[in-house]
């Protein structure tokens, strides 16, 4: 069974509660024995799926499979040329380069419902959203790749997986995916190290 989940913000990606005002994944009455497959932090959004497949984790997340996530990340201040030129080669983060992506200014820019507890909003400072493709999840990998490039991630949502993406799937559903929906998480999924 593989389950697509619309997570919401304010949502852990387990069961448990964790000690914290979030909501663990328990609340949404998913199937027993099903599990998150890979992770999004709790102020994160937007396309989790979940299984009772246990191979299906490494076959979706290991980078060697070059198996690709879109998120689209709301940020302050507009990025140039050379900032998204940044972004694709890789950027360090602690000791570890991030491995070769795609990221383009999304045009035109999405409208996307207001979130509770709003962004922080400030009068002076454009803002924008920012598409990038991964092909690995490193812990915050995409709000410290746009830190890092002086572009903090004020808004996170992961679109897509492989080929599927949330289209339907509104905040706090979930669904049960059918064969050819199934087939879409895993298209384009390659033996290299580059990003689709």
């Amino acid at each position: 069974m593989l389950i697509a989940f619309n997570k919401p913000y304010g949502v852990l990606s387990q069961f448990t509660t964790d000690g914290s005002a979030h909501r663990p994944l328990a609340d949404f009455k998913f199937p027993r024995d099903v599990y998150p497959l890979g992770r999004l932090d709790a102020e994160s959004e937007g396309l989790l799926l979940l299984s009772d497949e246990p191979f299906l984790n490494k076959k979706l997340l290991a980078p060697e499979h070059a198996h690709s996530r879109t998120y689209w990340a709301h940020i302050e201040r507009i990025p140039t040329r050379d900032d998204l030129d940044r972004l694709e080669r890789g950027i360090v983060i602690g000791k570890t380069k991030t491995l070769p992506c795609r990221a383009w200014l999304l045009d035109p820019q999405p409208f996307i419902a207001a979130r509770n507890p709003p962004i922080r909003f400030r009068k002076n400072v454009p803002d924008c959203w920012l598409a990038l493709s991964l092909i690995e999840g490193k812990n915050h990998q995409v709000r410290r790749m746009t830190a890092a490039i002086g572009h903090p991630t004020l808004r996170l949502i992961r679109v897509r997986i492989g080929e599927f993406d949330l289209n339907g799937i509104m905040p706090g559903q979930w669904r049960e995916l059918t064969t050819g929906e199934r087939a879409r998480i895993f298209a384009g999924q390659r033996s290299t190290n580059v990003c689709a």
